[in-house]
C-alpha cells in the first residue's frame, strides 16, 4: 500500500492517530513504534525551534506553558521552508486566537518584535549613504527626495511596553516595564539588529519612508509632533539609509 504525502503528515501531527497503515519495514511489517519515535522528534525538533525564535515569548509564560503552546501552533502550522530560522512567523496571529493566552494581551507584539529582530538579523547587506550626502541636496529639492531604508530596518507598534519588556528580560540590570504604549525601530549598522526606542511619530515618518513615500508626504504623514533632525540623524548613525533619489 503506497502512503500518501498527507496520510503520512497527517500522522505526524496527531500524536493519537495511528501510523498510516502502508508504513512498513523492508520486510513489510509495520512500523509503529518506529513511526512513534520518529513522531516525537518532528514535534521535540519544532517545539526547539520555536524555543530558540521567541524566547521572550517563552520566559514571560514558562517552559511549560510554552511547549504546551506550541504543540498546538506546530500541528496547524508546519514550516514553509526547510530553513527553520524562518519558522514561527504566523506565531502574533495564532496568539490572538490561542484561548490561554487571552490573559497576557502583550504577547502577540512581544512575538512580533522578536520575529522582526530575526528577520533584521538575517535581511541582506546594503551599502548606507553618508550624511554628506543628504547634506548635499538643496532645501527647496530635500522634501521631494526619497530615502531607501536598510533592507535590515524593521518598525513594531504596540499599545504595550515590548521594549521594556524585551530589555528586562535579555538585558542585565534593565528596569522593570511599566504599563504604556511603546514603538520600535530596529536597525542593523553592523551584524547584529539593534533596538531604539521611538514615538508615535517617528514610526508613522519611518512607515512611509519605507512604503516609498517622499520626504515630505512621510512628514506630513508623521504630524507635527516629529523631530526630523532627530530621526534622520538616528538612521544615519545607524546606517539606516542606503538610498537618497
Amino acid at each position: 500500500m503506497i502512503v500518501t504525502q498527507s496520510e503520512f503528515t497527517a500522522g505526524i501531527l496527531d500524536p493519537n492517530r495511528p501510523a498510516p497503515e502502508g508504513v512498513r519495514d523492508g520486510a513489510g511489517a509495520p512500523t509503529t513504534k518506529r513511526f512513534d519515535v520518529y513522531r516525537n522528534n518532528v514535534a521535540v525538533s519544532l517545539t526547539d525551534a520555536l524555543v530558540s525564535a521567541f524566547p521572550v515569548v517563552h520566559k514571560l509564560v514558562g517552559d511549560e506553558f510554552f511547549r504546551a503552546m506550541a504543540g498546538v501552533y506546530l500541528r496547524t502550522h508546519l514550516p514553509d521552508t526547510a530553513l527553520m530560522m524562518y519558522y514561527g512567523d504566523k506565531m502574533p496571529k495564532f496568539l490572538r486566537r490561542f484561548g490561554p493566552a487571552q490573559s497576557l494581551p502583550y504577547l502577540p507584539d512581544v512575538a512580533a518584535l522578536e520575529i522582526a529582530m530575526r528577520e533584521s538579523y538575517h535581511a541582506a547587506d546594503a551599502a548606507p549613504v553618508s550624511a554628506e550626502v543628504l547634506g548635499q541636496i538643496a532645501p527647496d529639492a530635500l522634501m521631494a527626495a526619497t530615502l531607501t531604508l536598510s533592507p535590515a530596518v524593521r518598525i513594531v507598534q504596540s499599545s504595550h511596553p515590548i521594549y521594556a519588556m524585551w530589555q528586562f528580560n535579555m538585558v542585565a540590570d534593565a528596569p522593570k516595564p511599566t504599563k504604556r504604549a511603546e514603538n520600535v525601530l530596529i536597525t542593523r549598522p553592523q551584524f547584529d539588529p539593534a533596538q531604539h526606542l521611538i514615538t508615535d511619530a517617528d514610526a508613522l515618518f519611518l512607515t512611509a519612508l519605507q512604503e516609498g513615500h517622499a520626504l515630505g508626504v512621510a512628514l506630513s504623514k508623521a504630524g507635527p509632533g516629529l523631530d526630523l533632525g532627530a530621526v534622520l540623524g538616528l538612521l544615519l548613525r545607524q546606517g539606516a539609509i542606503t538610498k537618497i533619489s
